[in-house]
């Protein structure tokens, strides 16, 4: 790409591109608001990128550009006049942001981690962390808002926090004898492995407010919805955490997520959001009490003609035909499968797009564990019910066959009732920081079948936790009786039985890369 640029340019250019004459080149060493408007303007003009920088932006004393400091101040309403100019609401997925957001409840974690795409978030394991450790006032880490101001709440809480101090110990060692460390197994690896399922056993003590950490990533206009909506939740520790993150955006983001609270755009959309949650509630038709309820998969609804849909889609890039008399079409679905998926050698190969062609909605019922395991999977539609203790609990076989059940159990039952006296008292949406992840909840799932392949492909692994091992078993298994040529391409879900310590193989395998690793840059190190 024969671009002539002066030397002055040319120096400047190299500062904040990585190549000067090739077609593909990284922006470095800018603020991000300076890289947003950069964009929104390029999209616009007949020019480079490198000629844009510099005619429309070095060239700007309003930015400093030339001495190489930027005046973030003079930049922010640069940025706003080309936004106006030349951008829409997607300029704001050009800038993004590092939030840490620490010492939240779980219930306010699950609305954090609710967005579909934009926003990437990582939060602190119940499976490799233990949650007893006291906080600095060293009482337990949970969530203890004015609006929780209940005579049954704290005890309750306390003695959930105190059984899992009290049979961590005892439960880690008993696995231990039960598990022994084999010949061909690290120090390392058993000890892991053996503490992994320990934390297992004992994560449904945890209540729903136990606090935890978050790290999110995410662009400007993902951030902004999620200011939105949080401003608009019935939790008042969500709406809490909405101003504290966006004064906190404010100071590296700011004319990304300006909008979230103004009087024109941010705040008249959560009073919209708001009043619609609360005349949606209103119009709930009375229901009998609910009774236990045990897990389960129901797949609720499917497409009976997924399988035409899914082959016209395959073919349809490479035919001149219409997409509805491609369907039309007498097809072998087997054939067209296999030519796409039959060299598919493990399950981070791509399943092709024409399987979102086929949708499936399924009712789940299983312990709160589960679900905070498979919420992660975003690209599908996800709603709960409220956390209540209706539907029963899920107690692991292992602890009966220590002898240390009826600890756990006194202490969930001990919750069940501060909950119920809660829901009674300040109503049912408070109430669900009460419950204990041993419980039960009710969602709905709605996904396409590349998703499911992607779900069960990866959550049925003998390495996950059984809860949400099952589930995802049986999603596949019951999709597989209605699509079985559809699924037949499957061959990484894993129906067999679970491991006897579940991340033990995957610690060797942990083992083997530390190995491999110390053998590359060991010497260097």
């Amino acid at each position: 790409m024969a671009v002539e640029f002066g030397q002055a340019e040319r120096e400047f250019l190299a500062r904040h591109c990585t190549n000067l004459d090739r077609r593909v080149f990284a922006l470095r060493d800018l603020p991000q608001v300076v890289c947003g408007a950069l964009f929104s303007r390029y999209s616009r003009s007949p020019e480079g990128l490198r000629r844009v920088l510099v005619d429309e932006f070095w060239r700007q004393p309003d930015l400093g550009l030339r001495g190489g400091e930027v005046d973030r101040e003079r930049a922010e309403d640069f940025y706003r006049r080309v936004l106006v100019g030349y951008g829409d609401d997607s300029v704001a997925e050009l800038a993004s942001a590092h939030l840490a957001v620490e010492d939240v409840s779980n219930l306010a974690a699950k609305e954090l981690e609710r967005s579909r795409i934009g926003i990437s978030p990582l939060e602190k394991s119940t499976r490799y962390v233990r949650f007893d450790i006291p906080g600095p006032d060293g009482r337990p880490r949970y969530y203890r808002g004015p609006e929780l101001a209940h005579p049954a709440y704290e005890p309750a809480m306390d003695g959930l926090f105190a059984t899992y101090a009290t049979l961590f110990p005892e439960v880690l060692e008993r696995v231990r004898r039960e598990h022994p460390r084999e010949e061909d197994e690290s120090e390392r690896a058993w000890r892991s492995a053996t503490r992994a399922r320990a934390l297992d056993l004992l994560r449904g003590l945890l209540p729903a407010a136990t606090l935890t950490n978050l790290g999110l990533h995410g662009n400007g206009r993902a951030f902004e919805r999620l200011l939105v909506r949080l401003a608009a939740s019935q939790l008042p520790e969500c709406r809490i955490l909405a101003s504290e993150m966006h004064a906190e955006l404010l100071q590296v983001i700011p004319a990304f997520v300006q909008r979230a609270f103004d009087e024109r755009h941010g705040r008249p959309t959560a009073e919209y959001l708001a009043r619609g949650q609360q005349r949606a509630a209103a119009l709930v038709p009375q229901a009998a009490s609910t009774t236990v309820e045990p897990r389960g998969v129901r797949l609720v609804s499917f497409d009976r003609d997924a399988e035409r849909r899914v082959a016209a889609a395959a073919l349809y890039p490479h035919s001149d035909l219409p997409l509805a008399e491609l369907e039309a079409r007498e097809v072998d679905v087997g054939a067209v499968l296999e030519a796409l998926m039959g060299e598919r050698r493990n399950r981070r190969q791509p399943v092709p797009r024409a399987l979102e062609h086929a949708t499936y909605t399924f009712e789940l019922t299983a312990n709160f564990g589960a679900y905070r395991d498979l919420q992660r999977h975003r690209m599908l539609t996800q709603e709960r019910q409220l956390l209540g203790c209706e539907l029963g609990y899920d107690l692991p076989a292992d602890l009966v066959g220590y002898g240390m059940a009826d600890r756990f159990l006194a202490a969930l039952e001990e919750a069940a009732a501060a909950q119920r006296a809660i829901a009674r008292d300040l109503g049912p949406v408070l109430a669900q920081y009460a419950v204990p992840f041993a419980f039960r909840v009710r969602w709905y799932v709605r996904l396409n079948l590349r998703e499911l392949y992607h779900l069960c492909e990866l959550r049925t692994g003998p390495q996950g936790h059984p809860d949400y091992r099952w589930l995802a078993q049986e999603m596949f298994r019951q999709v597989r009786e209605v699509h079985p040529r559809l699924c037949s391409q499957a061959r990484f879900v894993d129906l067999g039985p679970g491991a006897e310590l579940e991340r033990r193989s995957s610690e060797r395998r942990l083992d083997q890369r530390l190995a491999r690793a110390y053998n590359c840059y060991g010497s260097s190190m």
